[in-house]
């Protein structure tokens, strides 16, 4: 469990995710796209909130939608098609309505790529930032 602070609130768990480097995640020369990065990103995010916060996403309901608002990497080595990758996903709740996940890429155990994405909850009906609910942040963050 990854622990840490920032602002004064907590990071407080860590989850990890296989992926693997695909021929279309790949330019020319055969390393990964920075574009794809984003992919890892999103597919890590979707599958601890399914597997791990028991909701769907990005779509929550009808009336609470997670909308990426930010993102950032920092790519330190590349990677290429057919690697096996880890990605690692720490939640982190920026205030009431932001969540930021953190991210590291590794391959064979080294890290390749950090990296976070900012979300914003909104009610999609009305397009305006709304309060994360307290028991799906609870869910988040506390697992």
């Amino acid at each position: 469990m990854a622990q840490g602070t920032n602002g004064g609130l907590a990071l407080t768990l860590e989850f990890v995710f296989k992926d693997v480097v695909r021929i279309y995640d790949t330019d020319a020369q055969g390393i990964a796209h920075y574009a794809s990065y984003y992919r890892f990103f999103t597919n890590t995010i979707e599958r601890f909130m399914k597997d791990k916060v028991g909701i769907p996403y990005p779509n929550v309901n009808d009336e609470l939608w997670f909308v990426i608002v930010e993102t950032h990497a920092e790519y330190k080595r590349p990677l290429r098609v057919g690697d096996v990758i880890t990605v690692t996903i720490s939640p982190q709740r920026l205030s009431e309505k932001v969540i930021r996940f953190q991210f590291q890429i590794l391959k064979e155990g080294e890290v390749t790529t950090t990296g976070y994405v900012d979300q914003v909850a909104i009610n999609p009906k009305i397009w305006k930032a709304v309060n994360i609910p307290e028991e799906i942040l609870k869910r988040i963050l506390n697992l």
